[in-house]
């Protein structure tokens, strides 16, 4: 794994610019201060020599090495072990690397330090640190991944995105509180209504950057970016510096480190890629029979009916299936994600947004039912598997009319797949999958109760064959409403 470094400045920026930092000074796990680093960026070399894996070399704070023990992780990844340094010394850093990088904790530990370290006291709506990121999902697991350093801390943490009520957010900034791991829209929305104030925001992360370029994100980006303090320390983690990242770079980044892990373009070396060829009668059941082995298998489709309807026809032919996609609640999403997570299902179907910044470990398997447009996107969703030094198998089923666009899609993301031509059946499929999961008889699907007609109440939801309980109608239909699926762990 390639890591690099530099310090590059930015072409063109004038004298006009925010105000030198003092570096963070918050205490290393020896007790002492780490050593400040110059306030005049030098260029680094790129080659560093062998990485420190030790946080309490890296600088890492006791209190924070000894929460990450109590979760397993008692070693860094490259990403961290090149960034910590500069990033606890309070410098602005550029983090590029792939998906199952570790940037997540990369930029905890040195947001939760700072504020740790800081004499800033916390007032109602005015939170101290800011993370945007780009979707519900990845908020959730970013805050899993900051909530136990920032108790151990004796820090406060909440999380702001569309999709539910706004009134615990809102109660959340009325008591106070320290970090705030966000989407955009939605803070935008609080900031508005001045539920929220950013001019006390000393560290700024903005996480997955690309992806809230490509969801067209950044005008939101740089209005929330423009209400936060000058000085403040802000690290940007991306896969890419196109679509606009780079402006941000050279807006709101101080002379930044950069530090690199490999590029987008790079493969984990565990993965192997693969192109099953289908006629297009036989690709529902060639899809059916991928995911019928033994492992976790998430499957991505271009839209969301097709990610509902395939988790249904899976769920009827015996395979537990739960969807995952922009038309769900959000405890549906919440739901079914947990349910794939804990392996009450192991097969989740997903659409490209829903899916970007999911982290479930073990996903053995990764088939593109539908195959995405461009590169970055087969690149990200294949990011799922093959994490953190795991081995990973992707599959992308493509009929003869998909075969060309396959094929440049491959080129385009450096890899070299191994391509066949499969039907049901073949030992191609199987030679993947391993042995097939015992068959879980789907629950029968009930109709819907008969009512007696009557005239709808005044504000009532005016929506015929809305269930007055929530539930749905049963597993593979109702993913949105009903409870997940469960396959037993004995069956697979």
């Amino acid at each position: 794994m390639s890591v690099s470094s530099s310090t590059p400045r930015n072409p063109g920026q004038s004298d006009q610019r925010r105000p030198r930092r003092r570096p963070l000074t918050a205490p290393s796990a020896s007790g002492h201060s780490p050593v400040e680093a110059p306030l005049v960026a030098t260029p680094a070399s790129t080659n560093q020599g062998p990485l420190v894996t030790s946080f309490a070399d890296l600088g890492v704070p006791a209190v924070l090495i000894a929460s990450l023990a109590a979760e397993g992780i008692t070693s860094a990844f490259p990403i961290q072990s090149a960034t910590l340094p500069d990033s606890l010394a309070g410098r602005d850093v550029l983090g590029r690397g792939r998906t199952g990088s570790g940037k997540t904790i990369a930029f905890a530990l040195p947001l939760v330090a700072r504020l740790a370290a800081s004499k800033g006291r916390l007032r109602p709506g005015h939170p101290r640190a800011l993370v945007l990121l780009p979707t519900r999902e990845l908020a959730t697991q970013v805050q899993a991944t900051i909530e136990p350093l920032a108790k151990a801390a004796g820090l406060t943490t909440t999380t702001v995105f569309g999709g539910v009520s706004q009134r615990a957010q809102v109660a959340a900034m009325k008591a106070g509180v320290d970090i705030v791991v966000a989407c955009p829209g939605r803070l935008e929305d609080l900031v508005g209504q001045r539920h929220v104030r950013l001019d006390d925001i000393q560290v700024t992360v903005l996480d997955e950057a690309d992806h809230m370029a490509d969801l067209g994100f950044l005008p939101g980006v740089k209005r929330l970016l423009d209400r936060t303090p000058e000085g403040g320390q802000r690290l940007l983690f991306s896969a890419t510096l196109d679509n606009g990242v780079d402006v941000l770079v050279r807006r709101y980044l101080v002379d930044p480190v950069t530090h690199s892990v490999d590029s987008v373009a790079s493969t984990e070396p565990d993965m192997e890629h693969h192109v099953f060829t289908v006629d297009e009668h036989d690709k529902a059941s060639v899809v059916q029979e991928l995911a019928s082995g033994q492992g976790r298998s998430l499957l991505f489709t271009r839209t969301k009916h097709g990610a509902k309807k395939l988790a249904r026809q899976l769920t009827l032919a015996g395979v537990p299936a739960v969807d995952l996609h922009g038309n769900l609640a959000q405890n549906a999403r919440d739901r079914n994600l947990n349910a794939f997570r804990n392996g009450e299902v192991l097969v989740l179907v997903a659409t490209d947004i829903a899916a970007r910044g999911i982290h479930v470990d073990d996903i053995t398997l990764v088939v593109h039912v539908d195959p995405p447009a461009e590169h970055k996107a087969y690149l990200h969703r294949s990011g799922r598997t093959a994490r953190a030094g795991a081995a990973g198998v992707v599959v992308t089923v493509a009929t003869d009319a998909q075969r060309s666009d396959v094929a440049q899609l491959a080129r385009k993301a450096g890899i070299r797949p191994t391509a066949v031509r499969v039907r049901p059946g073949a030992t191609d499929i199987t030679a993947l999958t391993g042995p097939r999961a015992e068959y879980v008889t789907p629950v029968a699907l009930a109709p819907d109760p008969v009512r007696p007609a009557r005239a709808p109440r005044a504000g009532g939801s005016g929506r015929p064959g809305q269930s007055r309980t929530g539930q749905g109608r049963g597993a593979g239909q109702g993913q949105s409403r009903g409870q997940a699926p469960s396959r037993g762990r004995g069956g697979r």
